[in-house]
């Protein structure tokens, strides 16, 4: 039946999605309209379409597993010039991505793979543009923060055109979001 690209990640809803492929498109980016705003959890692989079925049943078992987190995204970062990508980084919710990539890429599920770079949660915002362009990227999102309770992620395709398309949204087995609010270590309460 042929190959298919998939990847797998936490969509940055609205209106900060928009915002941000808006501001990426600005700096010149041009794949920013194919490439909905994103958390990456796993990076464009390829596949046996046949194998489609299989992925999708244990994505729901990686997400029956997962339980919602707080999410927030504040100042950027880059990682030139290693890779020419400017991102906004994520300040709460880091751990929790780290942990669910883990368990998309696990070597007992239908997508295991080794990384080209170690595992680093962000929000592109350009990539492979001028010099100049990713500077500015990198100065004028210095200051962005966003929020939001992380409830799932969903699986993405990218097309022929290079545009990618959701496939399937998973949420997470629990209802409850966190509270953002500080650890209470219960062992340093007051007793009575």
């Amino acid at each position: 039946m042929g190959t298919v690209t998939i990847g797998v990640s936490i969509s940055v809803p609205e209106p900060h999605g928009s915002l941000l492929q808006q501001r990426r498109a600005g700096f010149g980016d041009a794949a920013a309209h194919g490439i909905p705003t994103h958390v990456t959890l796993l990076p464009p692989t390829e596949v046996d379409s046949e194998t489609l079925p299989a992925i999708e049943a244990y994505l729901v078992e990686v997400a029956a597993t997962g339980r919602p987190f707080p999410m927030r995204l504040s100042g950027t970062g880059t990682f030139r010039p290693v890779s020419p990508v400017v991102f906004v980084k994520i300040a709460e919710g880091a751990e929790a991505c780290t942990w669910l990539q883990k368990q998309v890429r696990d070597a007992s599920g239908p997508v295991a793979r080794e990384l080209q770079f170690p595992y680093h949660p962000h929000v592109t915002v350009a990539h492979s543009i001028a010099e100049e362009a990713m500077d500015r990227a990198f100065a004028e999102l210095a200051d962005y923060e966003a929020d939001w309770p992380c409830t799932g992620f969903a699986l993405y395709e990218r097309g022929p055109d290079e545009v990618w398309r959701k496939l399937r949204e998973y949420t997470f087995g629990a209802a409850v979001v966190p509270p953002q609010a500080a650890h209470v270590d219960r062992d340093t309460l007051p007793t009575r």
